[in-house]
């Protein structure tokens, strides 16, 4: 018995699926064009964790009566998860639009019209995002008009992307052609 939906090749002799695009077509549509690294996942695991304890204490200070106990242990237990779950969206994104930097606390957008360049650099870079800086390279992205670049879009030293060096290159390559495409005048 054939499992035609178990296999690659199920849909090539199928002419709907040579003219449906493909879900990652969609350039409309903001997306990390990396995977998060095992830094953040990990980070993000144990954050889940702190929280699981947290609801669980609240429960038990619930079963013992102390309601305003109960509200602060659940009021950070989901704050802690709110915190986990922004901590696995944080990195680039881009789309047909322009690029978004994600951070821990904000969120900054740049449309394509203002990007001049970006381009991988040499320079000292923090080391998981604390306060101790070691060479290493970063994407850099410069504004029309500006020559100053802005802060580092990525570094291979961040949380997706220590000892990693090849998934560092693969992701600033992708970002860079996606700017390189989708700048005004740029062919596609």
């Amino acid at each position: 018995m054939p499992l035609p939906f178990l296999t690659a090749d199920g849909q090539a002799d199928s002419d709907h699926a040579a003219q449906t695009p493909l879900p990652h077509d969609a350039r409309e549509h903001w997306r990390r064009p990396y995977r998060p690294g095992p830094w953040r996942v990990g980070g993000a695991a144990l954050l889940l964790l702190l929280a699981s304890y947290l609801l669980f204490s609240a429960l038990i200070i619930a079963l013992a009566g102390a309601w305003s106990g109960m509200a602060v242990c659940l009021g950070a237990g989901l704050l802690v998860i709110a915190l986990a779950l922004r901590l696995l969206r944080v990195g680039i994104w881009v789309s047909a639009y322009g690029m978004r930097q994600v951070r821990l606390l904000n969120t900054v957008s740049l449309s394509w019209r203002r990007v001049a360049a970006v381009r991988t650099v040499q320079q000292p870079v923090k080391w998981l995002g604390l306060p101790r800086t070691v060479q290493g390279q970063a994407l850099a992205v410069v504004r029309q008009g500006d020559d100053e670049p802005l802060r580092p879009l990525l570094t291979d030293h961040n949380a997706d992307f220590l000892a990693r060096p090849e998934a560092f290159d693969r992701a600033a390559d992708v970002i860079e052609s996606w700017a390189a495409e989708s700048r005004p005048g740029a062919a596609r």
